[in-house]
């Protein structure tokens, strides 16, 4: 394991940016809110409750970390000056640029047109002049930019919550009902969507093609990844069925009007090749279905932190892979949590998945033991005695064991790419981060 370099260890990343931190819900609120009361008691419903809140500190974590490098080796772009603290954040002569001379609240059309058809009547608080928009002191050097980049994830990243809970039929989640139990299907919906249409033009007032790409990009991956989710299907002889919520579900055949393409992730029938290959293919489409529905959103809004600090490529792509990593150990625990955990420690239903249908890394490891299991995973565990049979398996042949350890080997890949960044306490507080997640019991 990498150990933390720094002189100081930190039981409790938060202190470092805890400025930033309690005034999320805040400057979230602020972003959120409509001139609909239901649509706003709907959207605010999830962040109501006490939740990890693991994406938006990991940016502002990261943020503060890269404050470290010298400024003369971040000049890939010209760095907004606006509302940044020049003494903490430069430590010397601050640049005499800033990008466009914008602040994050400034809108780029026009009020009026925003405001809708009765412009007198502000009840969108997106588009309200900047000075009637909370202003917090910046204490930490973080940019503006950065500090609306992390409220930004945590609203993708909740829209994907309400969306998901439909979608698996969830009933609780961080120890109360869900959004769609809570008010409706159809309200969970448009709550989540109405989300994503406010953080997307949040992403726009960020001013910057390129950031505005990776995180337009990582939104349609938490889409892709659920329709792989969806299907599921490491083992499938028939792409014209789909199986969910114990339904067969026969799709409409391709017109060929619109050409389409099959995804790389194609596994055949348990008969068609031998085991091992399934097996291996199976762990592919695992991977990399928990790369676009988890870590996308992680490591693409870390390379954005990065090119908001103004850092180098260098640098922008360890931040990248820093992200990849941990995001792919934080949903590989999470898969190992819903044998091991409580629902009530675990804030929603515990051994959801294999009554959803969802081959993780636990039953995959019990199938390259046991080959007859692939029968179960490609009728996704819809027969009576599956999901027991499938558990029993799981904890014989060690799955669980199994899965730590490729979720290990995630969590020190990603202290490998922090120890390439300074050494601050920002980074040791990362450092405690990404070993907690490992050991974390919800």
């Amino acid at each position: 394991m990498v150990q933390p370099t720094s002189s100081k260890t930190f039981n409790d990343p938060f202190s470092i940016v805890s400025h930033e931190m309690s005034n999320l819900a805040k400057s979230i609120a602020n972003l959120i809110g409509s001139g609909h009361p239901t649509l706003n008691r709907v959207s605010s419903y999830y962040f109501e409750a006490e939740g990890k809140n693991v994406r938006p500190l990991i940016i502002l974590l990261l943020s503060k970390c890269l404050l470290e490098i010298p400024i003369e080796k971040r000049d890939r772009i010209p760095i907004d000056t606006e509302d940044v603290n020049t003494q903490a954040y430069f430590r010397g002569t601050p640049p005499q640029t800033s990008i466009a001379g914008n602040s994050v609240d400034n809108s780029m059309s026009p009020l009026a047109i925003l405001h809708g058809i009765n412009p007198k009547v502000i009840l969108d608080p997106l588009s309200k002049p900047m000075e009637d928009l909370p202003q917090f002191e910046n204490v930490n050097g973080i940019l503006p930019k950065q500090r609306r980049l992390a409220e930004i994830v945590e609203m993708v990243h909740t829209a994907s919550l309400l969306h998901d809970d439909v979608v698996d039929l969830s009933d609780s989640r961080r120890g109360r009902p869900t959004g769609n139990i809570a008010f409706t299907n159809k309200m969970a919906v448009l709550a989540g969507d109405f989300l994503l249409g406010r953080a997307s033009v949040a992403i726009a007032r960020l001013r910057n093609p390129e950031v505005v790409e990776l995180f337009s990009t990582s939104i349609a991956n938490l889409v892709e990844g659920e329709f792989m989710q969806l299907k599921n299907t490491v083992i499938n002889s028939n792409e014209d069925v789909v199986i969910n919520d114990g339904e067969k579900k026969s799709i409409p055949k391709m017109t060929g009007k619109v050409p389409t393409k099959q995804h790389d992730y194609s596994v055949k029938a348990p008969n068609d090749v031998d085991h091992e290959t399934n097996v291996r293919a199976a762990f592919e489409y695992y991977l990399h279905k928990t790369y676009l529905k988890t870590a996308a959103l992680m490591s693409k809004s870390s390379r954005c932190a990065a090119i908001l600090s103004g850092a180098h490529d260098d640098i922008i792509d360890n931040c990248y892979d820093f992200g990849r990593n941990l995001g792919l150990c934080f949903q590989i625990v999470d898969d190992m949590l819903d044998y091991t955990s409580s629902e009530k420690v675990f804030g929603k239903p515990s051994q959801a998945d294999l009554k959803l249908g969802l081959a993780t890394a636990p039953v995959l490891f019990a199938w390259k033991q046991r080959p007859e299991l692939g029968d179960l995973i490609a009728r996704k565990f819809d027969q009576p005695g599956d999901v027991e049979i499938a558990r029993k398996a799981v904890e014989e042949c060690k799955g669980l064991e199994q899965t730590k350890i490729m979720a290990e080997d995630y969590r020190n890949k990603a202290l490998e790419n922090l120890r390439k960044l300074p050494e601050s306490d920002a980074r040791s507080a990362l450092e405690f981060l990404t070993n907690s997640i490992v050991t974390r019991t919800k």
